[in-house]
């Protein structure tokens, strides 16, 4: 009788829940680590949009006032306290040789997590013409 009723018992071992407790905590720590890089990988897209907004807004601003006169009289870098992390901008530019031509590089970088990012962007732009009236009519076809 005593036999019956060992074997009569349905339900789960200690060995059995152990094993479920771990593929389930395995499964839990699994779903953890891939939202935790969704989230950071998401964060630095941010950034990345925010950084090419700001080349953007620097390229309008050298568009409306003129190439020429941004080189003479406009600083070639600065700050964006007002969004965080904090970036820094950066503008070179260097004479293509082809009637005012200039090649502008604006390149903004941050801090995320103490690691350097950096977002570039190289463009041509166009400046006041040093072709004047008469050499066009002499490099003109007659």
């Amino acid at each position: 009788m005593r036999d019956l009723l060992r074997t009569t018992r349905s339900g789960f071992n200690l060995v059995e829940t152990i094993v479920a407790s771990m593929i389930l905590s395995g499964a839990v720590l699994t779903l953890g680590a891939i939202s935790t890089n969704a989230l950071t990988s998401t964060r630095l897209n941010e950034h990345y949009r925010t950084a090419a907004q700001l080349i953007d807004r620097q390229l309008q601003y050298i568009d409306s006032v003129g190439i020429d006169q941004f080189i003479e009289s406009e600083p070639a870098e600065g700050v964006v306290q007002e969004l965080d992390p904090g970036y820094q901008w950066q503008v070179s530019t260097e004479y293509y040789g082809t009637d005012n031509v200039y090649i502008v590089t604006i390149t903004v970088s941050w801090m995320e997590r103490k690691t350097p990012y950096t977002l570039s962007a190289q463009t041509m732009l166009n400046g006041a013409s040093t072709i004047t009236s008469a050499d066009a009519e002499e490099g003109a076809p007659r």
